[in-house]
C-alpha cells in the first residue's frame, strides 16, 4: 500500500511540476480509490488532509529547480502569497465542517474546470502589461481552493497570474509553484489540528512527490504537453465523473 501511494505521489509530482498544478488533482481522487484496494477506506476530508502535504513538497521541489532556471518572480510571489494563505485557512476550515458530499462535488467541478483549460489551452500573454485589480480577489478565491480541497490553487493562479497580470506562462507555472508551498504549510497545520492527517501515508505522497516535482520542472522547459494536455485532461473527466458517482448516485 505505501509503495502504491509513492507512485502516486511520484505521478503528481511530475505532472504538477510540469502544468503548475499542486498535484492534488491526481492525490485527492487517487488515494480515494487505490487505498480501498488495500482494505483502507479513507474519506475524502482525510486526504485533502494528506494532499496538503504532497502540495507542500510540491512547492517545496518545484521552487528549488524553478529558481535554478530564474523564472520564479519571488517578488510578485510574497505580494500575493498573503491573499491566497489567508483564503486557504478559510478554505481549511470550511473542509473541515462541510459534508464529504458537498466538498466532493466541488472537487469535481474543479477537476471539470482543469480538464476544459487544459484542452483548449491557455493563452498566452508573454508581453509585460499592467495587471489587473482583480488579481488579489482571484488569488484569494485560489486559497480557498487551494485549503477546501487539498490542491495547489494552481488552476486558478497560473490563469490569473498569466491572464489578469500579464505574466508569460512559464513563468506564471513556476510563480505559482513558489504560491502553493507557502500556501500549504498554513492548510496542513489546520487539518492536523483536526485530527485528519495521517503522517504515514503523507510522508509516503511526500516522497514519491518530491523525486517527481524535481524531474517535471526539467522536462517543462523541453518538452511540448500536447499530448500530455489531453491524455490528463481525459483522466480528470473520467474522475469527476467516478467522483460525483461514488457521492450521488
Amino acid at each position: 500500500m505505501i509503495l502504491a501511494v509513492v507512485l502516486i505521489g511520484l505521478l503528481a509530482g511530475v505532472l504538477g511540476a510540469i502544468l503548475g498544478l499542486g498535484g492534488g488533482v491526481v492525490v485527492v481522487p487517487a488515494l480515494q480509490y487505490v487505498l480501498p484496494l488495500f482494505g483502507d477506506n479513507i474519506s475524502i476530508t482525510q486526504a485533502v488532509a494528506i494532499s496538503q502535504i504532497g502540495v507542500l513538497a510540491v512547492g517545496v521541489a518545484g521552487t528549488a529547480g524553478y529558481l535554478q532556471k530564474g523564472l520564479i518572480r519571488a517578488r510578485t510571489g510574497y505580494l500575493l502569497s498573503p491573499y491566497t494563505i489567508i483564503g486557504g485557512a478559510a478554505g481549511s476550515y470550511l473542509g473541515l465542517i462541510l459534508p464529504a458530499r458537498a466538498v466532493a462535488t466541488v472537487f469535481a467541478a474543479l477537476l471539470l474546470y482543469s480538464a476544459y483549460n487544459l484542452l483548449r489551452g491557455l493563452k498566452r500573454i508573454e508581453q509585460e502589461r499592467e495587471p489587473s485589480k482583480l488579481v488579489p480577489p482571484a488569488m484569494g478565491f485560489a486559497g480557498i481552493m487551494s485549503g477546501l480541497l487539498g490542491i495547489g490553487g494552481g488552476t486558478v493562479q497560473v490563469p490569473v497570474m498569466n491572464l489578469l497580470a500579464g505574466i508569460p506562462i512559464r513563468e506564471a507555472i513556476a510563480t505559482s509553484t513558489f504560491i502553493m508551498g507557502l500556501t500549504a504549510v498554513a492548510n496542513a497545520l489546520i487539518y492536523s489540528a483536526g485530527g485528519f492527517l495521517d503522517f504515514h501515508l503523507a510522508a509516503a505522497v511526500a516522497a514519491g512527490i518530491l523525486i517527481g516535482a524535481r524531474a517535471g520542472t526539467g522536462l517543462a522547459t523541453r518538452i511540448s504537453a500536447q499530448n500530455l494536455k489531453l491524455a490528463f485532461s481525459l483522466l480528470l473527466i473520467f474522475t469527476a465523473g467516478q467522483m460525483l458517482w461514488k457521492y450521488w448516485a
